[in-house]
């Protein structure tokens, strides 16, 4: 069984989540924390369970989504994953960062880069890729059909949809991913948003005034 914890973080109000077993495996996905304070707290959680992090995946590179990569790459020794497509976004951000008055450490870039389709793994779990472009270029969410949840990134909010107005952005596209890639998954199915509440696919399919199912 996988647990979810989750903190919002930076001024953009992020979900970072930290996702772990039974055995103390872990991940971490868009660590977003700002400053000491909310990095203190994701460390005092992780430490405090005992987990041992395996994992540190981005569904995709804006800003807000990756302030903490170096920060967990400092402490715990681990290169953020995430579609090669998301490079040219992660690269720009320290660019405009100091332009926002945002305090930017540079993310380290791992020298792979996960695929469209596939899985990760972190101990005896197992997360599908899938890939859903629109907000973003390279857009991943995770998905465990085991555990019921797909950790969204920024592609489906409770009775919203993603912005496409940032630099690679694209409606339709985003559209598409969403009932092509998220709307096929059971009703049931549990979604952790970049941002906000959680939410269900059924429930998106219903009264999502963006995109209904």
């Amino acid at each position: 069984m996988i647990h979810i914890k989750s903190f919002v973080c930076n001024p953009y109000q992020e979900n970072t989540f930290v996702l772990y077993d039974d055995t103390g495996a872990g991940a971490i996905i868009d660590p977003g924390m700002y400053g000491k304070a909310e990095e203190d707290a994701v460390k005092e959680f992780i430490d405090g369970e005992g987990l041992q992090l395996q994992l540190l995946l981005n569904t995709h590179c804006h800003i807000d989504h990756v302030l903490g990569n170096r920060y967990i790459y400092d402490t715990y020794g681990l290169l953020p994953q995430f579609h090669e497509g998301e490079l040219p976004l992660l690269i720009e951000v320290q660019n405009y960062a100091p332009q926002m008055g945002i305090r930017y450490e540079v993310s380290p870039i791992s020298e792979t880069f996960l695929p469209e389709t596939g899985s990760v793994a972190f101990g005896q779990q197992k997360l599908h890729l899938i890939f859903a472009p629109g907000h973003s270029p390279a857009h991943l969410c995770f998905y465990s059909p085991e555990n019921g949840f797909l950790i969204g990134g920024d592609v489906l909010f409770r009775n919203s949809i993603g912005r496409t107005d940032l630099p690679g952005g694209n409606h339709q596209q985003l559209l598409n991913s969403i009932s092509q890639q998220l709307y096929t998954l059971p009703g049931d199915t549990r979604v952790y948003p970049g941002h906000g509440p959680e939410t269900t696919i059924g429930h998106e399919k219903n009264t999502n005034p963006f995109i209904r199912g």
